[in-house]
């Protein structure tokens, strides 16, 4: 007797996932291609042929955007356990992924906020946890009004590291709040192209968490915004010598 659960449940996920990136791919794809007639139709209109070019440059950036995302998906799928893993200070991991939106969030007159304990540290991959942490403030920022603000938050809470973003955006109903992190999936299409999102930004947060082994949840309520937050095991040699430390500076222990 063999049981073959798995090895269909492996196919049927493979399938479902070529079938959204041939989805996915096929409207900006299919977009260019309109804009590239308009243009060729427009020829003698300087204006139009302006308007039509931004707007193939923007499906060109989606389609990017949307490439990039997806290599990155099939990579932390295909890697499921890190390779030589390096000690990884938080407070750099947020900083530096702040750094990368500071511009797109001036230019929503959104105010960026940090508060992060000092001597957190993980084992893991920086890059991919600098990637994990902008995707969250870079949803917070899409979906934000002008105006407010978003925060990031770090702290240690027994051997674990915990990294929340906040934002005073609409927030999530609660029935699409089990749904968020899967791939492609989008509460609001519509919107969601209107700022470029993938709908991949989240499942990738997902999968780099589980990477570090670790997991990400979220609490949100319509009209009060939304917190994300990111759990990952502490570098234990870290959390003996903070704890060695606090023992030092207590003389009851």
């Amino acid at each position: 007797v063999e049981d073959h659960t798995q090895a269909k449940r492996v196919e049927a996920t493979r399938r479902d996932f070529v079938a959204n990136v041939s989805h996915e791919l096929k409207t900006p794809v299919g977009g260019i291609s309109l804009l590239a007639e308009a243009v060729m139709d427009a020829k003698d209109d300087p204006q139009a042929v302006d308007r039509f070019a931004r707007r193939m440059q923007g499906e060109a950036v989606r389609l990017s955007s949307l490439i990039k995302e997806i290599v990155e998906l099939s990579r932390l799928q295909g890697t499921p356990v890190l390779q030589d893993p390096e000690l990884v200070e938080i407070e750099d991991v947020v900083a530096l992924a702040l750094d990368h939106l500071r511009l797109e969030a001036e230019a929503k007159q959104i105010t960026l906020t940090d508060k992060v304990a000092a001597d957190l540290y993980v084992r893991g991959d920086e890059d991919m946890l600098i990637t994990a942490v902008r995707n969250l403030v870079g949803n917070a920022i899409s979906y934000a009004d002008a105006g407010t603000a978003v925060g990031v938050g770090a702290r240690l809470q027994g051997d674990t590291v915990e990294i929340a973003v906040t934002d005073q955006g609409p927030g999530i109903p609660e029935h699409e709040q089990t749904r968020i992190f899967e791939r492609f999936y989008r509460m609001d299409a519509a919107r969601s192209r209107a700022t470029g999102g993938t709908g991949l930004g989240l499942s990738i947060v997902k999968h780099i968490c589980a990477n570090h082994g670790g997991d990400v949840s979220v609490w949100s309520e319509e009209g009060h915004g939304s917190t994300f937050t990111i759990r990952l095991p502490a570098a234990p040699d870290r959390v003996e010598h903070t704890e060695d430390i606090t023992a030092q500076g207590d003389p009851n222990r």
